[in-house]
């Protein structure tokens, strides 16, 4: 997703002076940022709309409405909506921060994110695969990305038998947490403290990651 430059871009201007020394050659240009704030806002725009449409009727214009940017700047940055939803429906970013945590904590690590980003961002890192079948072919991309780039990766980070089987059912129940708190919203859920949730929740989700 971020805009790629290579060394030789940094050197295409002033390539004669020397680097600031007051540390200022550490921060990315205003266009870099505002380039790569506007691709994120054009990938949760497509995201949301991606939850509650089916593919083939969203269209680029109402993915730009939705991101507060023109048609025009959708397809420069992703050449076309094909291109732009191949990233939306990859799990690949999701998952490497769903499962950043060591095996042992790595229930309470899932459950903390998911319901994190739920309650702050209002995005969830694997609820979208529950709305894989109003979306025809692109639903079976979705599904196949989420085995591959979640259950099969987390059944990769267990040890012992029946890891892919365990994975799964790990998956399942965070999926069912998702589902509660993000979209049938249940208000005892909504009430209560993300901590507590956790608490009660994660041992759960770790007795399939590490079981005794």
């Amino acid at each position: 997703m971020a805009e790629v430059r290579t060394e030789a871009d940094g050197r295409a201007e002033g390539s004669h002076h020397a680097p600031p020394t007051d540390g200022s050659h550490h921060a990315p240009p205003t266009g870099r940022r505002d380039a790569e704030a506007s691709k994120g806002a054009i990938i949760r725009a497509a995201r949301h709309l991606l939850a509650r449409h089916a593919h083939g009727d969203i269209t680029l214009k109402a993915v730009a409405d939705r991101a507060g940017v023109s048609a025009p700047l959708v397809l420069k940055y992703f050449g076309n909506k094909d291109a732009l939803f191949s990233q939306v429906m990859s799990f690949e970013a999701d998952a490497a921060m769903f499962l950043d945590a060591p095996v042992d904590d790595l229930g309470r690590h899932m459950v903390r994110h998911l319901l994190t980003g739920q309650a702050e961002r209002g995005a969830d890192p694997i609820l979208r695969i529950v709305f894989a079948p109003l979306h025809g072919e692109q639903g079976d991309i979705l599904r196949a990305n989420f085995r591959v780039q979640v259950a099969q990766r987390l059944s990769e980070r267990l040890s012992g038998p029946d890891v892919g089987l365990r994975a799964e059912l790990a998956v399942g129940m965070l999926l069912g947490l998702g589902v509660m708190y993000g979209i049938a919203r249940g208000p005892h859920l909504r009430a209560t403290e993300i901590a507590e949730i956790t608490d009660r929740y994660a041992p759960a989700v770790q007795a399939l990651l590490t079981p005794r």
